[in-house]
């Protein structure tokens, strides 16, 4: 490569990752945000971040003309590049550390181009390289906790995370971001929030819907995001950061109890249901809303691990009692998704009855996106709840699942199991809501 320093392509080299330029090369102008290049890409191409957030290749001929131009597209300034690809972590400023567990999902991976393959995060060179401008305020610690896709997760990685989690506040930490995959992302979310009891700090658990060496990738605003939170947030809770709508403006913050993913690629996919966010991440501004828990003093209070034998079943047309006998084989308890209010088709009564005198816990939630179980509206819902069925308000069936699971961990007596699903602990459920919060008139 030249060192030339008249040499547009070295110009562009030499400037900080994040910087916005206005590349007139080829006989066009290209307007961006400089990304790191590619180590095997063809040379003299620059990675373009433009403003419709997708990424672009430009070729920097010689006699091409760089222009530096003012705004970010991360809301901070890069950090400088050190000689090239990759990156050395830069200098950080004196702010509350920060400790990032990566878990293996989208967000806390990039390609690694002599492979082919992609691979984890590891380091702070790794998350400067990927993501400019991290540390701007502060020292982020990277833990890699495990290296799985989210849909391999299981309630004993739910428990290793958690004590990570705790792990990290008695260092010192001032707050906890998990990189974690989308798909059970909500599941996860659920358990740590109820094997704490307390928390000092935030707990923010962020995804990514497309890797970082993808066009429109949403993981920079969201890890952005979510370290702000961890940060400086007033919070202690387990919350989900992630795109609020397709644009790369606002990331929502979910509670953990709340949440759900509801597209299956859209950067905004996921929503809080029966409850609005607790909180937005707009550039450098944090908003919490009414409702939100503050950090509470001291370390956190934590009361790990998930039982086994649980179930979660969808209540369809055409279910027979043979098949949930099937479906929740020596399950100590079960949660059902039935329609509507909180429904099921009467041949099952029976069965669930049997179940229920047997001492395993049945749970009730609403298969519907929202709103809540009722036993008293109509005759099936006081019959199922007189066959021993709990009925969980709003309750998300995933939410409820996870909280069976934590449950049983806890206990071995069937009245203690129903006792603690009935009992609001993170969240989880409420006694009203209004009308924007999903309740019908």
């Amino acid at each position: 490569m030249s060192d030339n320093p008249s040499d547009p392509w070295v110009q562009v080299l030499r400037l900080p990752i994040g910087t916005p330029i206005r590349l007139h090369a080829n006989g066009r102008s290209w307007e961006g945000w400089t990304l790191p290049p590619d180590p095997l890409s063809t040379p003299r191409v620059i990675k373009l971040k433009v403003s419709s957030g997708y990424n672009v290749g430009v070729h920097v001929p010689a006699d091409a003309k760089v222009e530096v131009r003012s705004g970010s597209p991360f809301g901070e300034e890069g950090e400088p590049r050190r000689g090239g690809n990759p990156l050395s972590p830069p200098p950080t400023a004196a702010g509350p550390r920060v400790l990032l567990l990566a878990t293996g999902g989208t967000i806390a991976s990039r390609v690694d181009y002599q492979t082919g393959g992609v691979r984890p995060v590891q380091s702070p060179e790794d998350l400067a390289d990927v993501y400019p401008g991290l540390f701007r305020d502060g020292p982020v610690d990277v833990r890699t906790v495990s290296e799985i896709f989210s849909e391999d997760m299981t309630p004993a990685d739910w428990t290793r995370l958690a004590r990570e989690v705790d792990q990290g506040f008695h260092e010192g930490y001032r707050g906890i971001v998990i990189a974690h995959g989308t798909d059970t992302l909500a599941y996860t979310a659920s358990a740590l929030a109820f094997q704490f009891r307390r928390l000092p700090g935030p707990v923010v658990l962020v995804g990514a819907q497309r890797s970082i060496d993808r066009p429109s990738s949403d993981g920079p605003l969201n890890l952005l995001s979510a370290v702000r939170v961890a940060r400086y947030a007033e919070l202690g809770e387990v919350v989900v950061a992630m795109h609020h709508d397709p644009s790369d403006l606002v990331v929502d913050l979910h509670r953990a109890t709340r949440v759900r993913k509801m597209h299956a690629t859209r950067r905004d996919a996921f929503r809080s249901l029966n409850l609005g966010p607790i909180g937005t991440v707009s550039g450098e501004v944090i908003t919490l809303r009414e409702g939100h828990l503050p950090p509470q003093a001291g370390f956190p209070e934590g009361q790990f691990g998930f039982g086994e034998r649980g179930a979660l079943v969808w209540l369809v047309p055409g279910l027979t009692p043979e098949h949930l006998e099937s479906a929740c084989e020596d399950a100590r308890g079960i949660i059902l998704a039935g329609t509507g209010m909180g429904h099921a088709h009467r041949s099952l009564i029976p069965w669930i009855r049997a179940t229920t005198e047997k001492g395993v816990v049945v749970g009730m939630t609403t298969q519907c996106l929202e709103g809540q179980v009722n036993p008293f509206v109509y005759a099936r819902g006081r019959e199922l709840q007189g066959a021993g069925v709990l009925y969980l308000g709003d309750m998300l069936p995933e939410t409820a699942y996870v909280k069976l699971l934590w449950a049983l961990g806890h206990s071995p007596e069937p009245a203690r199991v129903r006792a603690l699903l009935t009992t609001p602990l993170a969240g989880e459920m409420s006694d009203r809501r209004t009308l924007e919060e999903g309740t019908a008139a």
